[in-house]
């Protein structure tokens, strides 16, 4: 019997329609026939945490959760990687199974046994110790863009184009330029580490591994799922 999965989308929806579609494909695969994901999804609205700010915006993604928990699912996936800020702290919280992306995505790298790894993501998703921290836990060396006005742009470009599902073939032109500035300084994998990052650049973008943390990240979804 599957367990239920309960999804908090909406960061940005964009993104988790390919959770969705993901995760009900690797079910299907899994057990065939006419099987697919028991789910919940709850897609937030992300005006609302643009406005209060992604600092401010525990009270919304517990909300969130506790609904979903109150509907009977065994675990809980956040569907973005920057809402990981609070991923543990909603975990001590709600006591309930968390599949973490950043957990996950090392597991993946760890795997294909790299010790530096470049990060491109939300300028919080770099700045923040959240993340950068976790990986390391896990044995990682991890590497941003050095400049913060790169940094930036990234997260124009993630909020004002991808987030709405705008294809810019000069901004993926730009991604791969910063990319290969990462792998001058020593990176031997590149996290795609928004959901919406993907979008734009791929493994045939590079020689070097890339690892796409929605796909990653849906994948273990699946196996608890099936678990």
């Amino acid at each position: 019997m599957m367990k239920k999965i309960g999804l908090v989308g909406g960061t940005s929806w964009i993104s988790t329609l390919d959770y969705y579609k993901l995760i009900n494909e690797g079910v299907n695969s899994k057990l065939g026939g006419l099987n697919f994901a028991e789910c919940m999804i709850y897609s937030l609205n992300f005006g609302e945490i643009q406005e209060v700010g992604w600092s401010n915006s525990f009270p919304i993604l517990i909300n969130a959760c506790e609904s979903l928990k109150r509907g009977g699912v065994k675990g809980i996936a956040l569907c973005a990687n920057t809402p990981h800020l609070f991923a543990d702290k909603l975990q001590n919280a709600l006591q309930i199974p968390f599949i973490h992306i950043v957990v996950e995505t090392a597991k993946a790298i760890n795997m294909q046994g790299l010790k530096k790894v470049a990060l491109l993501g939300t300028k919080f998703t770099m700045e923040m110790n959240f993340y950068r921290d976790k990986l390391r836990e896990c044995g990682l060396e991890v590497i941003i863009p050095e400049k913060d006005e790169t940094r930036d742009y990234i997260q124009y470009t993630i909020k004002e184009e991808l987030g709405i599902g705008l294809i810019n073939l000069e901004t993926k032109k730009n991604y791969v330029a910063i990319a290969n500035e990462l792998i001058e300084r020593g990176a031997e994998g590149i996290i795609l580490g928004c959901t919406e990052i993907p979008m734009l650049l791929s493994q045939d973008d590079f020689e070097i591994r890339v690892f796409d943390t929605t796909k990653i990240h849906s994948k273990a979804i699946v196996e608890f799922i099936v678990s």
